[in-house]
């Protein structure tokens, strides 16, 4: 069978053209990995200071993190920054010293200071007689007394503190805490004991509202969807946001539900509001990924005093959805030499301290909603790689939210090329789901169509309903018994399952006059438009409702079996030199395997290759190009290797480029286990070191996409600078490029796609030529 013949029988078939910012996610801190450190067992009581003073002669910052770090259950992330325990002794030992150090001396030794830290420090209470505790004695409070005595330490905890806390629990004694706090939204169940919410996450590859406000439909037939319906945008553009906004309001304004549920668009914090200006009073909970640091929180275009701001327009009854991960901030090259629960503690820090600025001066029914949600598991194997990995992380960060005080939810979620298949998530659910957590995501299926990665979908929902007892937000619950999906007697009714029940329900609510056999029709004819653009829709169930619909399940383990032929494909020599005028490159990764799990070696150049690309630019004198091709295997080799994918799209694009006058290399540079920032490496090598420092030279970078959606897809990443940013290591980032995305010869077919990289590239040559003499 063909792969078109596949995505026809798959329903995938269709486009899935985009553009957007480069945000990628698979690169490593910049620092290169130290040697595990190990540490020596505690003599009598001694604590981390005495430690450090007894082997240093005085304090030693760099061994005070890694007494810290040592402590945490093992994670590849920490490894790579060198900070993983050596042995299970070492971590033994690291725990022990941890537990015997107060809280007060913790707070008074930083593992790292920035302004982020300073807030935090400002934002938690003063509490004299706590600062005299050990970390053990407050592990055995935490865990012998009740909530309200639990609560009433809370705001003294400093999010270092409640991150060496966790530190020292098990999964069971994690679990425990999980089961007693709780911090419910105000004036709902949401995040209270014994309930369960969902946040749909709508996703289409297209940012089609047809495609989003369908999978909303779907959720809602699955009896789930109560917090927020929030989808993640192919494109930041602020009008595309406004309208996606706008077409998610109207649903649940049709429905009556503005008081019971948010929509969200996951862009941007300041690309919603300036949808918000577009379209006044639609735009619902704002929503923002954060980081732990200052310079890490850069990295998405964010600081202290921007959320203190977009705080303070936040009046009504939605305020903040904020997202967070373990390993992004080292992933991003901000890792600070500290561990990841760290960081990722700070950040629910930064959340409570904006979450205070919006209940200052209000009372609890007044206060704008704020939740968090922790997604862990999105970024790869170099910050775990493991189910077992992937349960620790979850339950810690439920943990540490809710001592913040925070709604926190999870997405558990697995990429590709971890070691976690899909089957494994169930596994993972049912170990993470006795603590608690107040939300998980929610998709049709747990493969998510823009996306790429595996999550959880609607039908696990309704398992950890009737396995765990928990419920949803009440209003939400009586809704779903007014359009008839569950009963008086709260089990499923028989349109339980049937999206286009929900829409017949949405249409009679905006008064169609049409018959019910009319407007179903209608609704059937607009699925089958939906899954030709390659996102599914879940219909039915199998032998038990929290079953998925076994001709749908076949397809989803089809097209995860299809990503994991596709991520572990070579790209052959015999292809690399079939590229017209081919350069063949390396980057420093050994091989498949160390380029999968360790991406850093991906961006990285070889020394052979740099000095490849030294000679290739002296060979041009003044003859320099403008533009430089670059072309990678990425995450997924056939996405190049296939038919009519990129030799249609190198020959249309060269033909555009020099239509719009610009000189294109006489080489193309052919990277084998090549990552995004191999080809701004590139640039620096080639372009960095030119005379005239206002001159502009471009990259733009063929690559294959995460697999996951059956297309093997590629990119373009379209980058123009000036020399002078191009001569600064690292000055070159995803800040300033941009991208088109899903090429492929059964989605945005290559020759078209080319005809848009050609646009944006002149766009982007035109704009730095413009910002240049405006300089001058």
């Amino acid at each position: 069978m063909s792969r078109k013949e596949f995505l026809t029988k798959m329903g995938l078939l269709g486009t899935s053209a985009f553009l957007f910012q480069a945000c990628d996610f698979q690169s490593a801190d910049k620092t290169s990995a130290g040697i595990s450190p190990i540490i020596s067992a505690p003599q009598g009581e001694e604590d981390i200071f005495d430690y450090i003073r007894r082997s240093s002669g005085k304090h030693d910052l760099t061994l005070y993190r890694q007494i810290v770090g040592a402590a945490n259950e093992f994670k590849e992330g920490d490894l790579t920054l060198g900070i993983a325990a050596e042995s299970e002794q070492s971590r033994a030992n690291a725990r022990a010293l941890l537990a015997n150090t107060r809280i007060g001396d913790l707070k008074a030794h930083s593992l790292f200071a920035d302004e982020l830290y300073e807030l935090i420090a400002k934002n938690s209470a003063e509490n004299a007689d706590l600062d005299s505790w050990t970390l053990g004695e407050l592990k055995a409070f935490i865990l012998s007394q009740p909530e309200a005595e639990i609560k009433a330490i809370m705001p003294a905890l400093s999010s270092d503190v409640i991150a060496c806390l966790v530190k020292l629990m098990s999964n069971e004694e994690l679990i425990q805490v999980g089961q007693k706090v709780f911090n419910p939204i105000p004036g709902t169940q949401i995040g209270s004991k014994g309930y369960l919410s969902a946040r749909v996450q709508p996703n289409s590859p297209t940012d089609h509202p047809t495609d989003i406000i369908w999978q909303v439909f779907d959720a809602w037939s699955y009896g789930v969807g109560d917090l927020v319906l929030g989808t993640n945008p192919v494109s930041s553009d602020p009008n595309s946001v406004a309208e996606i906004e706008r077409a998610l309001y109207d649903l649940i304004v049709t429905f009556g539900l503005e008081k019971t549920i948010s929509n969200c668009v996951l862009s941007h914090i300041d690309v919603q509001a300036e949808a918000e200006k577009i379209h006044p009073g639609t735009t619902g909970i704002w929503f923002q990924s954060i980081a732990g640091t200052v310079k890490a929180n850069q990295t998405f275009d964010v600081s202290i005093a921007k959320m203190q701001s977009h705080m303070e327009s936040r009046s009504g009854q939605f305020g903040l959805y904020a997202e967070t991960g373990q390993g992004a901030d080292f992933t991003n090259g901000h890792g600070e030499g500290f561990d990841m629960l760290v960081h990722e503690a700070r950040k629910y820090g930064f959340v409570r301290a904006l979450q205070s600025q919006l209940s200052e001066g209000k009372s609890p029914e007044e206060t704008p909603w704020v939740h968090v949600n922790d997604v862990a598991g999105f970024i790869g194997p170099e910050v775990f790689k493991t189910k077992e990995q992937l349960v620790r992380c979850c339950l810690e960060d439920t943990v540490m939210g809710k001592l913040h005080g925070l709604t926190i939810g999870l997405d558990v979620c697995s990429t590709l090329h971890m070691d976690v298949s899909l089957d494994d998530l169930d596994w993972c659910i049912a170990q993470i789901m006795p603590a608690n957590p107040a939300y998980l995501m929610a998709l049709p299926t747990k493969n998510d169509p823009m996306l790429s990665y595996l999550t959880t979908g609607f039908y696990n929902h309704v398992k950890i309903r009737e396995q765990f007892g928990y419920k949803i937000n009440d209003a939400m619950w009586d809704f779903f018994k007014k359009i008839e999906i569950i009963g008086d007697d709260n089990r499923p009714t028989e349109h339980f399952g049937d999206p286009t029940w929900v829409y017949y329900q949405y249409r009679l609510a905006k008064k169609d006059l049409r018959t019910k056999e009319e407007i179903l029709a209608e609704g059937r004819k607009t699925i089958a438009e939906v899954e030709a653009r390659g996102v599914p829709i879940a219909q039915g169930f199998g032998e038990n409702v929290w079953d998925l619909e076994p001709g749908l399940d076949k397809k989803i383990h089809e097209i995860y079996e299809d990503a994991k032929v596709s991520l572990w494909a070579e790209m052959p020599d015999s292809f690399v030199q079939a590229i017209p005028a081919s350069l063949p490159l390396i980057t420093q990764s050994k091989d498949r395997k160390d380029y999968v799990y360790h991406p850093e070696t991906g961006e990285k150049l070889s020394e052979k290759t740099a000095q490849q690309l030294r000679s290739m630019q002296g060979s041009w004198a003044s003859d320099t190009p403008d533009i430089q091709l670059v072309i990678s295997d990425g995450l997924n080799a056939l996405s190049l290797t296939d038919d009519n994918h990129l030799f249609p799209f190198l020959e249309n694009l060269s033909a555009q480029l020099k239509a719009k006058g610009y000189r294109l290399a006489t080489q193309n540079l052919v990277f084998t286990h090549g990552r995004v920032r191999a080809g701004y490496a590139a640039g620096e090598e080639l372009f960095g070191n030119l005379p005239d420092s206002k001159q502009k030279k471009g990259i733009i970078h063929i690559i294959g996409e995460r697999p996951g959606s059956g297309h093997h897809a590629f990119s373009a990443y379209i980058t123009a600078a000036p020399v002078s940013l191009w001569g600064k290591k690292g000055g070159v980032d995803h800040d300033i490029t941009r991208v088109v995305s899903g090429i492929s010869d059964t989605s945005l077919l290559p020759k078209l796609a080319a005809e848009q990289v050609a646009e944006i590239f002149d766009d982007l040559y035109k704009k730095q030529e413009f910002e240049a003499k405006a300089q001058a």
